[in-house]
């Protein structure tokens, strides 16, 4: 049955047609995947794409459309609604365009997207899975911030956590390599990308995660400074005069490894310079690093163990260094049992996999 997967951004639009049925418990191999591309620059000056509606025009012209029988949907905020991916219907587009106060860079995209795919992919239904999703498992010890309550009631200030198709994928690929059911397994789920996340996963379900109630919060990232004392926002934007938009802009696209290093948000970029002495870089990389550390003593405190720790991502699959630092430096503590993985996450093929089951 052939699947389309399609992930709207501010400005750009990824979609992946497979060809699906449902995995056997054991297999690893993923599915076919026929076709994907990206368009990007949605909206620019130079761009030849104005909106999100004419991307998927121009990706419904280059596929089989008449053959596509579901497609998929990345949506990042689902608030506390949604705990798994669901067919979209007019209540859901309803309750997505309501989280998108709670993430307005990102939900307007994809509302676009699923009511472009309703007129260029007539009739097809459409499955949303959301990024928060497979958070909304933590107890609320984890999840409630230690501030007035009545604004977690009249706002829904909590923990949401972000990335959770990709911690989901790799937990689950991680049960399969470890041959042990994931109902039975104490994992860390390490997500490095440009964007980074951790999430405690016990017995299958999420009972932490590091971002928050928008995605800063938590490890040290490309362009964002994670974890941070809240009374520094104040402080900067008395100090340096600072609008709200000009502190998010500091806070979201200027800190992390870029503000740290002041060379890049990429940490290619960043070992490169550290190799040739830059002090600065080599702070940013340490940082990254402390952090990361930091956050999985803390998992393996609260789920009373650890199994396996698991790196996905961009960093994360393909800086193997990081992997055997970590697991050499923290084998004192966590013990010799700790399995190191490195997984490549496939977001893309779960949400088909997600979309295959509710159509069907």
């Amino acid at each position: 049955m052939l699947i389309l997967v399609v992930n709207c951004g501010s400005s750009s639009c990824k979609y992946q047609l497979f060809d699906i049925e449902v995995r056997p418990p054991k297999e690893v191999e993923p599915q076919k995947s026929l076709a994907k591309g990206t368009i990007e620059r949605i909206g620019g000056r130079n761009s030849g794409c104005k909106d999100h509606y004419q991307a998927i025009k121009l990706i419904s012209n280059k596929l089989p459309s008449s053959k596509i029988k579901g497609i998929g949907h990345r949506v990042v905020h689902g608030g506390e609604k949604f705990k798994a991916a669901v067919v979209i219907k007019k209540d859901v587009l309803k309750s997505i365009e309501r989280a998108s106060e709670l993430a307005p860079l990102h939900n307007p995209p994809s509302l676009a997207g699923i009511k472009a795919c309703k007129k260029y992919f007539p009739g097809i239904p459409q499955v949303a899975c959301f990024d928060t999703a497979f958070h909304q498992s933590m107890p609320a010890h984890a999840y409630i911030y230690g501030i007035p309550f009545r604004f977690y009631r009249k706002y829904k200030i909590r923990r949401y956590g972000f990335h959770g198709t990709s911690h989901r994928f790799v937990a689950n690929e991680a049960s399969r390599k470890l041959k042990r059911p994931l109902g039975k397994l104490k994992i860390i789920t390490a997500h490095l990308g440009n964007g980074c996340s951790m999430t405690a996963v016990l017995r299958g379900k999420p009972i932490d995660t590091t971002m928050g109630f928008t995605p800063l919060e938590g490890l040290l990232m490309g362009t964002r400074g994670g974890d941070l004392d809240p009374a520094i926002v104040t402080f900067l934007m008395e100090k340096e005069k600072l609008t709200t938009s000009e502190i998010n802009e500091i806070l979201n696209k200027k800190s992390g490894l870029l503000g740290i290093s002041g060379v890049s948000n990429d940490m290619r970029d960043i070992l490169v310079k550290m190799k040739k002495g830059n002090a600065r870089a080599g702070l940013a990389f340490r940082i990254f690093v402390y952090r990361i550390k930091k956050y999985i003593g803390a998992y393996h405190a609260i789920m009373g163990g650890l199994d396996a720790v698991v790196f996905t991502g961009g960093i994360g699959e393909n800086l193997p260094g990081l992997k055997q630092m970590l697991s050499r430096d923290l084998r004192g503590a966590l013990g010799s049992k700790t399995k190191f993985l490195i997984i490549p996450t496939n977001e893309e093929l779960l949400i088909a996999e997600d979309t295959y089951r509710l159509i069907t």
